[in-house]
């Protein structure tokens, strides 16, 4: 057996394995599994999927951790002892659903872990994006002041528009509200749930668009919402509205989202996730001034991580313990799959 294999096992004496796809995990959840009779290894994050099968089968693990990286039909087959495949964190659009179903292995999701902390993140990104924090400080520092000229935006007033109302977008929700703002969710498989918040809701997307100062995305990528904001729903916005993402790449036409900003279809966008991850150096997003990119990090805070982790690890006990996936927690290929 490898060494990389061995990376950040204690000894490897256990009765039961699980495989990471990461370095680390919150040194908690660590010791939750190892004190469930669990040895714990780590895959580097984004490692191909071939090398991450061969470390699978060559451990014989019992249980998978998702964290970064895609995870196959050959990953997940590797191991005839898996049982159980828990994500660190509620997306699922990087593992194969419908393999993990025909093999009857169960992916759990660490359902409402990181919704804060995408909600405080999707906040701060369209703070940004409408106070113009990044143009103002690129002026500043290169001698300019704008001072004379400049007329900031409010929150006041603004509308922000939400596709999608699961634990993310009803924390979103409420932070905007607190700011100011009016909000409108879009949410199809949740159709009263805003109303009942005391939110408006919107029948389809197209019919809200023309009236948002914001639209923050917040729903799965499936096959539904693959590129559900393109070139038609962006020429829908206001030429002053800007677009956050904080759900999952693919679900925005990038293509279309360049050419958008690049043309002032829209004022600008900010984003946390990727169509590929990580994006390409030469991606035309690159060279737009009102564009913020960060790299998918919007749940990973240190309260998110230490729960993400210890709600994965105790999916992972719970169904190598011979009890029953929890029915809230899986995911279902009919309903995410992408």
């Amino acid at each position: 057996m490898t060494q990389d294999i061995l990376q950040g096992a204690e000894h490897g004496t256990r009765g039961r394995r699980i495989l990471v796809s990461h370095n680390t995990i919150a040194e908690k959840a660590i010791r939750l599994l190892n004190q469930h009779d669990i040895d714990v290894f780590f895959s580097p994050p984004y490692d191909p999927s071939d090398v991450v099968a061969r470390r699978a089968a060559e451990l014989a693990i019992d249980g998978f951790m998702v964290r970064q990286g895609r995870i196959n039909a050959e990953v997940i087959a590797a191991s005839p002892k898996l049982k159980v495949i828990a994500k660190h964190g509620v997306g699922v659009d990087n593992v194969d659903l419908e393999a993990a179903a025909k093999l009857g292995i169960p992916v759990l999701r660490a359902m409402g872990s990181n919704s804060r902390a995408v909600a405080e993140h999707t906040i701060a990104l369209a703070l940004s994006l409408v106070k113009e924090v990044l143009p103002l400080d690129k002026a500043v520092k290169s001698g300019a002041w704008p001072k004379p000229t400049f007329v900031g935006k409010d929150f006041l007033g603004a509308t922000i528009g939400l596709v999608g109302y699961g634990g993310i977008g009803r924390e979103t929700a409420r932070m905007a509200q607190a700011l100011g703002m009016e909000v409108v969710v879009y949410d199809p498989y949740a159709p009263t749930a805003a109303e009942a918040d005391g939110f408006a809701s919107a029948a389809d997307v197209d019919a809200m668009l023309p009236s948002l100062d914001i639209l923050s995305i917040h729903c799965p990528l499936t096959a539904a919402t693959r590129n559900l904001i393109d070139a038609r729903r962006l020429g829908l916005m206001k030429a002053s509205a800007v677009l956050v993402n904080t759900a999952r790449g693919g679900i925005i036409n990038e293509a279309d989202l360049a050419e958008a900003l690049e043309s002032g279809t829209i004022a600008g966008a900010a984003l946390d996730s990727f169509e590929t991850e990580p994006p390409a150096a030469d991606s035309p997003l690159w060279s737009l001034k009102t564009l913020i990119a960060t790299p998918h990090i919007g749940g990973v805070t240190y309260g998110s991580a230490d729960a993400m982790a210890i709600i994965a690890a105790q999916h992972i006990i719970s169904v190598l313990d011979g009890n029953a996936p929890d029915e809230r927690s899986i995911a279902r290929p009919t309903e995410l799959s992408a």
